[in-house]
């Protein structure tokens, strides 16, 4: 059984009647937002918007209905559309498969508290495979193929157990103590082109490899639990510099394609920053550390890394001029370096200064619009060719999900929601989809100005992105405000036709046309305006 969770349809707000005798039959109307496009001027190449499948997909994907597992991969990937023309999912154009360190074969005496949150790995300790390993999530990985979602990334959060220092798959808690048993550092290694080359056999190739998570993290048991809570493992950027050449020679010498992208720092400043509290562990300064000709980590020269950081919006959304702040301070320093950045990893986490709280599970707008509000500033300030979320499943009271999980309306990582039961797709899932939907692999962002401020408060907030060929133009207006009137001027040619797309209260990306120079943009709303030169 699935639930949208939306109520009826609302009649279209602020529609202008006109007597026959030309009197006019609406109330007072707010100044438009003028929007002016400036396709000249160029910013990012849009790569892809994405989400990962960690953990609940090793269960959805082998223990839920076909129904129900077939209506989520259609709410993540689904490039279709109803016979109204609305759209039947969010289009992701990435998915992020975990690379499972075995946590899951070693039960309780992993030493991590929930199943929910270990994960199997497909080499026996023996050095043998078994493929069938991860079967719910790679149920997943081929649901993405079949709906032609572009691009495939493996990441890993631990090497698996028996590469591991310790033999486990989190790590002694010390911060910089990267969990690796350094003979067998070439093992691990042969581990992960292996597991790319089985993908790609599969006919799903693994377009990217991420071979650390959150590095600037100790990944220990914390003061006073007795077990960790996920697989993990700090590094430093030598660590990463290290594996990552041994990476790119394997994947040479095999000739394979993927490439390697570097980072997931845990926040953004790690990137771009010295001089933080990561210092003296050697974790901070990321770009310069590895993309900086003479530094002794230095791999921007080998043939399957990507120029490119990927980090983590995680604790810089909060207050506003932080949000600001840090990213602006990372895209000057991205340009600088002639480096591009890749936002892969968020949700809401923590109290975020207040304004919002990652506890407690939010199906509806007011999260949906703080998100809509980080992808947009990710974009259009720190300039971000990626934009990827954490969880695509979740069974927890948690503001971590674009799809949740409940069985007899109860959640919760326990054994009753591991054997199937409801999915429910939230405002955030529908909110990513008006930017992952719409703008597309190889769009460009363009310049826009606007009659009013970007308070990133209570102002609309508007993005605008090209097509490769230049037909399309595609706009997104975020609007934590009241109900306004959007008037659009720039667009690069006559548009044949123009639709809109709206996420609200009552609409999930409802598909709307409008003619007349005012377009009305509902209170609380994401609307992604799509103008083409040619009809489609």
């Amino acid at each position: 059984m699935f639930k949208t969770r939306t109520t009826a349809i609302a009649a279209l707000l602020l529609q202008v009647a006109v007597s026959q005798s030309g009197q006019a039959q609406r109330p007072a109307l707010p100044t438009p937002l003028v929007v002016t496009l400036q396709p000249q001027q160029t910013y990012q190449t849009i790569h892809s918007f994405g989400a990962s499948d960690c953990w609940s997909a090793q269960f959805v994907g082998t223990k839920y209905s076909l129904a129900n597992r077939e209506q989520i991969a259609d709410w993540l990937f689904s490039l279709d559309t109803d016979a109204a023309g609305n759209p039947k999912g969010i289009g992701l154009s990435m998915w992020r498969f975990n690379i499972g360190a075995g946590s899951t074969e070693q039960g309780d005496s992993s030493g991590i508290r929930s199943p929910w949150r270990r994960s199997e790995c497909f080499q026996r300790p023996d050095g043998t495979y078994d493929w069938s390993k991860q079967a719910g999530q790679q149920w997943f990985v081929e649901a993405a193929h079949r709906r032609k979602v572009p691009y495939l990334l493996g990441f890993t959060n631990s090497p698996p157990v028996q590469f591991t220092a310790n033999g486990k798959a989190y790590a002694s808690g010390k911060l910089g103590d990267y969990n690796v048993n350094r003979q067998r550092l070439g093992e691990y290694t042969r581990f992960l082109a292996d597991v790319v080359q089985y993908f790609d056999r599969k006919g799903w190739p693994m377009h990217y490899l991420s071979p650390f998570n959150e590095p600037q993290w100790d990944w220990g048991i914390k003061k006073g639990e007795t077990m960790a809570t996920q697989e993990g493992t700090p590094a430093t950027n030598a660590d990463m510099a290290e594996l990552t050449r041994s990476l790119s020679h394997e994947l040479s010498a095999r000739n394979l394609t993927t490439q390697l992208v570097l980072g997931e720092a845990g926040q953004l400043n790690y990137l771009s920053q010295g001089g933080t509290n990561r210092s003296k562990t050697g974790q901070d300064n990321v770009i310069d550390a590895l993309f900086t000709p003479g530094s002794p980590d230095y791999i921007g020269n080998l043939p399957h890394v990507e120029r490119l950081v990927s980090g983590h919006s995680y604790f810089t959304t909060s207050p506003i001029r932080l949000l600001r702040s840090t990213r602006q301070q990372l895209g000057d320093k991205l340009k600088l370096a002639g480096v591009g950045f890749w936002q892969s990893e968020y949700c809401v986490l923590g109290d975020n200064d207040g304004e919002i709280n990652g506890g407690g599970r939010d199906l509806g707008m007011k999260t949906a619009l703080y998100v809509a509000k980080v992808v947009h500033t990710d974009l259009t300030l720190a300039n971000a060719a990626s934009w990827q979320w954490w969880l695509a499943l979740s069974a927890n009271n948690y503001k971590d999900g674009l799809i949740y999980l409940e069985k007899n309306g109860k959640m919760g990582e326990n054994e009753q929601n591991q054997s199937g039961g409801d999915a429910l797709a939230s405002k955030t899932l529908w909110a990513l989809g008006n930017f992952a939907r719409f703008v597309r692999p190889g769009m460009v962002r363009i310049g826009t100005q606007s009659n009013q401020s970007d308070t990133l408060i209570t102002s609309p907030l508007v993005s605008a992105y090209r097509s490769i060929d230049g037909h399309q133009v595609i706009l997104v207006v975020v609007n934590p405000g009241g109900d306004t009137l959007l008037q659009v001027e720039g667009v690069p040619f006559r548009p044949k036709s123009m639709d809109i797309y709206e996420t609200s209260a009552t609409e999930n990306l409802k598909k709307r046309t409008a003619s007349g120079r005012q377009l009305p943009i509902r209170a609380q709303s994401i609307t992604t305006m799509v103008f083409s030169s040619q009809k489609p």
